[in-house]
């Protein structure tokens, strides 16, 4: 059989969603060529950013129905298309090689099986997971995000020295690592191994853009995907969840605890392994999930600004501070990064080019809330340092509630901009994607910086 020309599919795609324009409407010419053009730059850059030529074809039109109402109906009743790739490969929804698709897999299973092996080795080495905590507290990002990167850089085919970057910072990683001499009960230790993973997934991101990370582009869809990936990896992890119980629950019948294969084995090498398969479904099913970022950001950004609203009205009306207890603050910033992760995944999904709407409206909201929340935050930690003094948890609170401060001002202030029509869309996405660097050198700081500077306490 001859292989599909990818190249020919796309314009036999293209011709068909022409040809159902003009039998629905006959638009001036000028404008049938603009939202053609349209059309093909959003294509070229889906596939350019891993996606099939029949994936990018239905993504980019359902992207051009929130501007363009007949392409709006043609995906509507092409619908089924879609729902095919959920039970079909890559190549075989756009109709190609299906050795393709099913070597993608065998790579992306490989790997994470590499990276569950990863996990023990240690442990063959005389370091058992149960008796030496610090040690894969250290080290577990190490143990996981090299395979993705590895993933990654197979399926761009980038050579060795566009790897370089991202390598060497690994390398600096893996020996901060195991040459601090961190201690279970010191602060640092926490704040090394909760750090740490955040700086390195900036190289795996430099990895993913695969040469276009100077690409604004490129960087907001390693935000998408990164989204995407925490939802895979949710569900992956709730059917683990089931399958850990189901499993005691198997073995105890007949007498047989299994505790310690699911504490030793099962958990620890699935943890690590459900990362590379979590990236390898949103590789292969994005059409899928890019209709699920609308409908996710839809549902909890009200929840979370209902939230934050509620917070601060509460705030002012009962005139209690926030309690200073390390607990309450820890627990809060993880709100306010919850509400940045919303809003990242959010600026992902939308699409630049529509007009300002109700929905902006609730963003601006949610974000302001934010702010002012960010700022009581900060209030708080600020005066917990005045009384105690500083410690490395309260320094790196401090440090990232300024570092959220500046990114949820802008924003505001950015969004503010488009919904009274002084600005673009645009201009807010690459604030956001131009910030990501900062989290990550943000991240790198307090694991290589703070540990000595406390006296690795």
């Amino acid at each position: 059989m001859i292989p599909l020309n990818p190249g020919a599919a796309l314009e036999e795609q293209i011709a068909h969603w022409r040809s159902y324009r003009r039998r629905r409407q006959a638009p001036p010419p000028d404008q049938g060529e603009k939202v053609e053009d349209q059309l093909r730059q959003s294509i070229e850059g889906l596939r350019a950013g891993g996606l099939s030529t029949e994936e990018a074809f239905l993504v980019a039109v359902r992207r051009l129905g929130g501007r363009d109402a007949l392409s709006r109906e043609f995906a509507r009743e092409h619908s089924e298309r879609l729902w095919k790739q959920l039970l079909l490969t890559d190549a075989e929804a756009a109709g190609g090689d299906q050795a393709s698709g099913r070597r993608q897999a065998a790579v992306a299973l490989g790997l994470a099986v590499a990276a569950g092996v990863a996990v023990k080795v240690p442990a063959f080495c005389g370091i058992p997971l149960e008796g030496d905590a610090v040690f894969y507290a250290r080290n577990a990002a190490l143990f996981v995000l090299p395979f993705l990167a590895l993933f990654f850089a197979w399926k761009r085919r980038l050579t060795p020295s566009a790897l370089a970057l991202p390598a060497a910072g690994a390398i600096v990683a893996a020996l901060l690592a195991n040459l601090y001499p961190l201690r279970a009960a010191g602060d640092t230790l926490g704040l090394f191994a909760l750090h740490l993973p955040i700086a390195l997934w900036l190289g795996v991101g430099v990895v993913y853009a695969g040469g276009r990370w100077a690409q604004g582009k490129a960087r907001m869809d390693f935000i998408r995907f990164s989204g995407e990936l925490f939802i895979y990896y949710v569900l992956i992890a709730l059917g683990g969840g089931v399958l850990i119980a189901s499993t005691a629950m198997t073995f105890k019948a007949i007498g047989v605890d299994p505790g310690h294969f699911i504490g030793n084995w099962l958990v620890p090498c699935g943890a690590a392994g459900a990362v590379v398969v979590a990236a390898w479904l949103v590789e292969a099913k994005q059409s899928v999930v890019e209709n699920m970022a609308p409908v996710l950001t839809r549902v909890f950004t009200p929840l979370f600004a209902a939230v934050l609203l509620s917070f601060l009205v509460t705030l002012v009306a009962t005139g209690r501070g926030v309690d200073q207890a390390r607990e309450v603050l820890i627990g809060f910033d993880a709100l306010l990064i919850i509400v940045l992760g919303l809003l990242l995944y959010a600026v992902s999904a939308r699409d630049p080019q529509a007009p300002p709407g109700g929905f902006d409206v609730l963003q601006l909201v949610l974000v302001v809330a934010a702010l002012v929340a960010d700022g009581v935050a900060l209030w708080a930690i600020a005066s917990r340092i005045q009384e105690f003094g500083f410690t490395p948890n309260r320094l790196a609170g401090l440090g990232l509630n300024g570092v959220l401060l500046v990114n949820l001002t802008w924003s505001a202030v950015l969004y503010g901009r488009f919904l009274r029509g002084q600005g673009t869309f645009a201009a807010l996405e690459r604030w956001q994607t131009a910030y990501l660097p900062v989290y990550a050198a943000w991240a790198g700081l307090v694991a290589a910086v703070f540990p000595p500077l406390f006296g690795f306490r």
